[in-house]
C-alpha cells in the first residue's frame, strides 16, 4: 500500500512545488511507483511534470467534488515517469463547493483509498494557506514534509504550521505526523543558513533531514522546460540533491 505524503508549509515560496515534483521524479528513478496530487489550483506541480492544465479534461477538482475517480482523471508525466491528478485554476470553486458536501475533509483521503495499491508513494502539493484543500491533503496523508528555508521568517512560519498539524492530528487524522523538514535553496556561503540549520537540528533532532537542497538556477529554469529538473539536467547539485533525498526516503519509510 502507498505511503501518503503532504508537502506543506503555510509560507509562499519556500520551494513545496519544486520538492513534489522532483520528489516525485526521483522515486521514480529509484524504481518506485509514484502519484502526484496537485492540490493547488495555480497548478504549478501539474505543468512542472509536463501535463498542460489547459488540456486536461478532467482534474482533482471532479475527483473531491464527486464527479470522477482518480483511476479515470489522473494523467501520465512522460518525462518524469509518474502519475498526475492534475489540478488548474477550477480547482478554486472547490472551497466553496466542498462546505456543501458531507465528510468534507476527507474527500481526498477517500477518494485516494481506491488507488493506494497501485502505488508506492503518494505525494500531495498543497497550497501555501490554510485552506479546505490543505485541509483534505492533510486528512489523507500519513505523514508531512516540510519544506524550509533557512531564515528566521521560515523559522516563524513553521510553529504556525507544526500547531496546525497538532490540531489535525488531534481532531481528524490520527495517523498524522512530520516526517521530516527538508533544508531547500541552501546557500553554504550564508552565516544566517547555517545558524537556522544549526537551530533545526537542535529542535528537530532527526526529523531533519539529512539531505540538503541547495540554491539551483537549473531546478529553477526546469519548469518552464515542462521538467523535473532531475530530469532536465540530472548532473546539477540541486538535482543531485533530490536523488540523494529521494534514497533518504525510501530508508526513512522502512522505519515507520
Amino acid at each position: 500500500m502507498a505511503r501518503i505524503f503532504a508537502v506543506a508549509n503555510q509560507k509562499g515560496g519556500v520551494g513545496k512545488t519544486t520538492t513534489t515534483v522532483n520528489l516525485a521524479a526521483a522515486l521514480a528513478a529509484h524504481a518506485q511507483r509514484v502519484l502526484l496530487v496537485d492540490l493547488d489550483p495555480r497548478g504549478n506541480a501539474t505543468m512542472g511534470s509536463g501535463v498542460d492544465k489547459r488540456a486536461v479534461a478532467t482534474t482533482v477538482y471532479q475527483v473531491l467534488i464527486g464527479q470522477s475517480e482518480v483511476s479515470a482523471a489522473r494523467a501520465r508525466s512522460e518525462a518524469g515517469a509518474y502519475d498526475v491528478l492534475a489540478a488548474n485554476r477550477e480547482l478554486a470553486g472547490a472551497e466553496i463547493d466542498l462546505v456543501q458536501l458531507d465528510n468534507r475533509e476527507k474527500r481526498l483521503k477517500d477518494a485516494l483509498a481506491k488507488v493506494e495499491a497501485d502505488y508506492d508513494f503518494i505525494l500531495i502539493d498543497c497550497p501555501p494557506s490554510l485552506s479546505m484543500l490543505t485541509l483534505n491533503g492533510l486528512c489523507a496523508a500519513h505523514g508531512v514534509i516540510i519544506p524550509m528555508q533557512c531564515e528566521y521568517y521560515a523559522l516563524e512560519g513553521l510553529s504556525d504550521l507544526v500547531n496546525t498539524i497538532k490540531q489535525v492530528h488531534a481532531k481528524l487524522n490520527r495517523d498524522l505526523k512530520i516526517i521530516g523538514l527538508l533544508r531547500v535553496m541552501f546557500d553554504p556561503r550564508s552565516t544566517l543558513s547555517q545558524q537556522v540549520s544549526d537551530q533545526l537540528e537542535a529542535h528537530f533532532g532527526d526529523k531533519v533531514f539529512k539531505a540538503i537542497i541547495p540554491r539551483n538556477v537549473r531546478l529553477a529554469e526546469a519548469p518552464s522546460h515542462g521538467l523535473p529538473g532531475v530530469i532536465f539536467d540530472k548532473a546539477a547539485k540541486g538535482s543531485q540533491a533530490y536523488l540523494t533525498f529521494a534514497a533518504e526516503m525510501i530508508e526513512r519509510i522502512k522505519a515507520l
